[in-house]
């Protein structure tokens, strides 16, 4: 049964409309004066229908908008209101009869009883007739009434379809402040982000994508709870939830010493007859690793500053170095590679392929690349400390290549040819060169698209790798730049002025900062003293 038959007040529907707001005079007169049920010129004769509704032709010009009272001469005033709506080509007469008064509760009943025996599609359409039969008013009505209906808890809703995960999932996605909120939403929104862990992952995604937070998890030892599968004694959510905001006075500590330059300085005192001078190093925070000039690696323990270890093998100065949790590799002046064990200091592999001095290296993810004077640059897959085999060798420089860096997209290299070149990490394909430098370049640092370089024409200089292009230059050291390293909000350069700057990263970015707001700070310290820490050797300049 479709919805227009089973309606038994259809014609009446049919007829209807309504009055919009502001249609113009509303004059109120009784149905005698409106003359309905009489025949008159240019108008069809009305039907009332208990005082429903009529439509009455017109060939008038103007709008013209009237009310009439639809009485008996026994019955009192105002119990049913007529309109008469008038366009120039037609007028309707609508009756709004007072829900009390009539048959409108059982017409109604009758109505939903009707209503609820159709299908759903007819049900739809009959309320679509409806909705088109209304004014934008009445549709402001039915819509703010919709909307509470149509919202849904879906967080609440999915563990009940036994989807908790995509729950936690969503979730998962807020920061701190949000996720705060969410726990105060409902207990049933608290009870998702608790046993989905989701504070846990909230810091284990800081760490994986800030190296201020990487750096503070090892630090402080809350690593070891972190990208783990949770163990059944385990900590619980109140743990991670708790520990967030101290890693974030720990940050928000940290931030304010570099603001304000506050630091301590410690020195190592290393200079023997034999030392001579210190060439590279790296550290954590329970040791530090030095190449000296004097072909030794020396092992220190970073609290007492003592040397815990001599590690000997070259027969030439060790020129640059890298560790992990497992070995030490080291590039020397003898033209080779050695791969040490971090922890017995035994020597694990010796790598001959240079003909020269190796001046810089850099390994992770079984790839390891190394650069020489001897202008090339060799690249080589590490299945295991024993076993690193040549993979290709690059060449393309015209001076010796001083520096190096990759990720799994590109490999940067550096040369006293004062060009920078960008290879293809997968293909070993030569991709572009970045020009730009007046001098050769003595480091760099490669990460996320963002390529920086000191040179020795006293300038670093920002570069987009993806496009090649010079994004700033940063003018303030007065002599060569010898070491840079940067993080999401600073970069940090050495030179042989004996001067460590902190710029502004962000502000490098943007174009529109002025060049004397960039620097932050720069520290100073004994010239003799940081040549001395640093080494004598010069980069390969033309």
């Amino acid at each position: 049964m479709s919805a227009r038959a089973a309606w038994p007040c259809w014609d009446h529907w049919d007829d209807m409309s309504v009055l919009p707001s502001g249609l113009g005079a509303v004059q109120q007169q009784s149905c005698r004066q409106l003359g309905v049920g009489a025949q008159k010129p240019g108008l069809v004769t009305p039907t009332v229908r208990n005082s429903e509704i009529l439509c009455l032709p017109s060939a008038g010009n103007g709008q013209n908008t009237s009310v009439m009272e639809d009485q008996n001469e026994d019955e009192s005033p105002k119990k049913n209101t007529l309109w008469q709506i008038s366009n120039g080509t037609s007028s309707v007469i609508v009756s709004r009869k007072r829900p009390s008064e009539g048959n409108y509760e059982k017409e109604k009943d009758l109505c939903i009883k009707y209503f609820d025996q159709w299908s759903e599609s007819d049900q739809v359409e009959f309320v679509e007739h409806l909705i088109s039969r209304m004014c934008h008013y009445q549709h402001g009505h039915i819509n703010s009434y919709l909307k509470p209906m149509l919202q849904r808890d879906f967080i609440t809703a999915l563990p009940e379809q036994g989807l908790d995960h995509i729950a936690e999932n969503i979730l998962s996605y807020l920061d701190a402040r949000s996720l705060c909120a969410a726990e105060l939403v409902c207990k049933e929104w608290q009870r998702v982000i608790s046993e989905g862990m989701l504070w846990k992952k909230l810091i284990e995604r800081m760490v994986r994508t800030d190296p201020l937070w990487k750096g503070l998890s090892e630090r402080r030892g809350w690593d070891q709870y972190l990208f783990k599968n949770r163990p059944t004694d385990g900590p619980p959510n109140s743990f991670y939830r708790s520990l967030y905001p101290k890693i974030i006075q720990d940050i928000e500590t940290i931030e304010s010493n570099w603001r304000c330059g506050r630091h301590n300085l410690q020195r190592i005192q290393c200079r023997s007859e034999n030392s001579k001078g210190v060439y590279c190093l790296q550290y954590d925070d329970e040791k530090i690793i030095s190449g000296l000039r004097d072909n030794s690696i020396k092992i220190w323990d970073k609290t007492s500053l003592e040397c815990l270890k001599v590690l000997t093998g070259h027969t030439g100065s060790v020129l640059c170095l890298q560790y992990d949790e497992r070995v030490i590799v080291t590039g020397s002046s003898d033209s080779t590679v050695r791969v040490w064990d971090v922890n017995t200091g035994e020597v694990l592999n010796t790598l001959i392929h240079h003909n020269e001095a190796v001046l810089h290296l850099r390994f992770s993810n079984g790839l390891m690349v190394t650069c020489s004077k001897d202008r090339s640059i060799a690249v080589w897959d590490m299945a295991s400390p024993t076993d690193i085999t040549l993979r290709r060798v690059l060449v393309g420089h015209r001076a010796a290549v001083n520096v190096v860096d990759f990720d799994d997209k590109y490999i940067v290299s550096a040369s006293g040819d004062r060009t920078i070149k960008v290879w293809s990490t997968s293909t070993c394909e030569f991709v572009r060169t970045l020009n730009g430098h007046k001098r050769g370049i003595a480091c760099l640092q490669y990460r996320d698209r963002l390529v920086v370089s000191g040179s020795s024409d006293n300038t670093i200089r920002l570069w987009d790798i993806e496009c090649g292009a010079c994004l700033r230059v940063l003018e303030g050291h007065e002599e060569l730049v010898r070491c840079i390293r940067f993080d999401n909000k600073r970069i940090v350069s050495g030179a042989y002025d004996g001067k460590i700057k902190v710029w502004d990263l962000q502000a490098a970015l943007d174009p529109r900062a002025p060049a004397s707001t960039l620097c932050l700070r720069t520290l100073v310290g004994s010239t003799v003293l940081n040549y001395w820490i640093f080494g004598y050797y010069m980069p390969e300049d033309d």
